[in-house]
């Protein structure tokens, strides 16, 4: 029976009642029943429109305005994300290695969430993506505060893979009241590439830092939209992990970057500029491969000769050239410049001098570094491989032996390669901000599961501390790399420092242990930690330079003669660290020279 149905029953019978003049008792019986059925129909009524109301309202808070249309999120545990928006129109087509434009406006409200297309790269799985991925996600806290501090993220991958979703800002936005945005731009020789047949637009287009190009896009998209999600556009922070971590250094010296940010993050990123004219022969090379199959020359001299020069039809080739083909050329790199060199002082994006010259954005800047930055990319060397599939490299002393000295000395020389290289520079050009984190987390056997204590405090292990949902490195390190008391205090930590940063540019908020500058003079590190039970944050000095690490691999006993030098010549070697190294044991690459 329906609810109206039902109601007018009631109403019969009550009428039926009062008519026959039955006893007082159970006529005031019936009619309150018909009272209280009618309030809850009523009752009913208003929750409904109100909850109508409320669902409204909701997606209301979920649509904002941007300079090309509208677009609506969603609510996530305490979180409001926005994924895929775009910042920049298509890169394809007559658009490749262009400066990015504006993206296309649209009308409708653009649903934004679901992930944005990455870039085109060569992945596992072959190649993935598109040339069109200039998107972005939002995250922020699901209240209505304004004028919150913003972080720009880049993702790692070497400026050949990846993507935004590297770390979602949920987990952080949900505790501290910030925005966190994390970009896709171009990768590979679509986001780098120096030839000279491609110089036929504007400066900064011919400088072949296409990659740059696209976070200076996103910036101005801050500028110009981030206020309506509640993001102060005058407190930018830019942060990067890895390759983007080297971009964000070189974002520092680089006078198109001027003003767009206010602080600057790098986590495990360091100082890594390539030379152009280098770096075209090495661009040549790889690509000479296709220009063969492809019956244009016929050996690979020369194409490169070919390639080398200022030719229309070099360029129109190029131009028609399968993304697919191209983004798979040097992706075995492995955090060799030779192999893939990106970040061009061309003299116009980034000054000759690199980071000599920081004076267009001289601004507090913090470098975290973890102890063991060497550990994933030695173990997984092809020098290993072998150990790898027969598991020999965990139960053959020898091969044990082998990967220790290479995690030891490789930790180390990325570690200085990562925090006090460029912290010295950059405190020597008169910044009082610079702030320097060494993550020792890992590395304490009883403390860590013995599956992360293989790889210490690794490349990447600051993620779990900055994004708590985050899952990248569990098949590798356990499901409780992070669970004790003593990793969650430390994230705690962590975030605060890094909220406290992007807030003021100081790291202190009175709490926590207090974080003292890096100087010329004093070579300060915060060094974080943890027990079981507890967080340990402390500050301390570097007790070794490039010099001294050179010195002790000289002296080490602990493998053979034969050994070391097979693994300093092949497996360390022409690492974005590894320079002085290369150097003493005169086995610098073409690129260096």
């Amino acid at each position: 029976m329906s609810h109206a149905t039902h109601g007018f029953y009631l109403y019969q019978n009550s009428k039926r009642i009062l008519d026959k003049d039955l006893m007082m008792e159970e006529k005031m019986k019936h009619i309150d029943k018909l009272f209280k059925y009618l309030f809850t129909l009523t009752l009913l009524s208003v929750l409904v429109i109100n909850s109508s109301q409320i669902s409204n309202a909701q997606s209301e808070i979920l649509i904002r305005d941007t300079l090309y249309g509208q677009v609506q999120g969603y609510e996530e545990e305490g979180a409001y994300i926005w994924k895929g928006i775009p910042y920049g129109g298509d890169t394809s087509g007559e658009n490749r290695w262009k400066a990015p434009v504006d993206p296309e406006p649209w009308n409708e409200i653009l649903e934004a969430n679901e992930s944005g297309d990455i870039a085109i790269q060569a992945s596992g799985d072959g190649v993935v993506g598109s040339e069109d991925a200039l998107n972005l996600d939002i995250y922020r806290p699901a209240n209505d505060a304004e004028g919150l501090p913003v972080m720009l993220f880049i993702h790692g991958g070497n400026n050949q893979t990846g993507k935004a979703e590297e770390i979602s800002g949920s987990s952080f936005v949900q505790n501290h009241d910030a925005i966190i945005v994390s970009i896709n731009y171009r990768l590979g020789a679509l986001g780098f590439n120096p030839l000279e047949a491609l110089k036929t637009g504007t400066p900064e287009e011919n400088s072949g830092n296409y990659t740059l190009l696209d976070i200076l896009k996103s910036l101005d998209w801050l500028a110009n939209n981030i206020e309506n999600f509640g993001g102060d556009s005058n407190n930018i922070t830019v942060a990067g992990f890895s390759a983007g971590g080297r971009d964000v250094m070189a974002m520092l010296s680089s006078p198109i970057f001027e003003g767009k940010f206010q602080k600057a993050i790098s986590f495990s990123g360091g100082l890594t500029f390539a030379d152009e004219s280098a770096s075209q022969t090495v661009f040549a090379k790889a690509i000479s491969t296709l220009v063969v199959e492809d019956g244009i020359k016929d050996s690979e001299e020369e194409a490169i000769e070919w390639l080398l020069t200022d030719d229309e039809e070099v360029r129109d080739y190029l131009m028609d050239l399968e993304a697919d083909r191209l983004v798979s050329l040097m992706s075995n790199a492995s955090i060799r410049m030779s192999v893939f060199p990106h970040l061009y002082t061309d003299g116009t994006v980034l000054p000759e001098d690199g980071i000599e010259n920081t004076s267009y954005n001289n601004v507090p800047t913090i470098l975290v570094s973890g102890t063991n930055e060497f550990s994933l990319f030695g173990r997984f060397d092809p020098y290993f491989a072998e150990a790898i599939a027969d598991d020999s490299i965990n139960t053959d002393e020898s091969i044990k032996a082998q990967y220790d000295f290479i995690n030891k000395y490789g930790g180390e020389l990325y570690g200085l390669a990562n925090l006090d290289e460029p912290a010295s520079k950059l405190s020597d050009d008169a910044n009082d901000s610079v702030y320097v984190m060494q993550i020792e987390y890992g590395t304490n056997q009883e403390v860590v599961p013995e599956e992360m204590s293989i790889f210490g405090a690794f490349h990447g292990v600051f993620v779990p501390l900055l994004d708590t949902n985050n899952q990248n490195y569990t098949a590798l390190i356990g499901e409780d790399a992070y669970s004790s008391n003593g990793a969650q205090a430390l994230s705690e930590g962590f975030q605060k420092y890094i909220y406290q940063f992007m807030k003021n540019g100081d790291p202190n908020d009175g709490e926590l242990t207090e974080w003292t500058t890096y100087t010329s003079n004093e070579a300060n590190l915060l060094v974080a930690d943890a027990t079981q039970d507890d967080v340990i944050f402390e500050m301390s000095q570097r007790e070794y330079e490039y010099d001294d690490v050179l010195a002790a691999i000289e002296e080490d006993d602990s493998i053979s003669d034969e050994e070391k030098e097979d693994l300093v010549l092949k497996v360390l070697n022409g690492r974005w660290f590894s320079y002085t190294l290369d150097k003493l044991y005169n086995n610098l690459s073409e690129f260096y020279q």
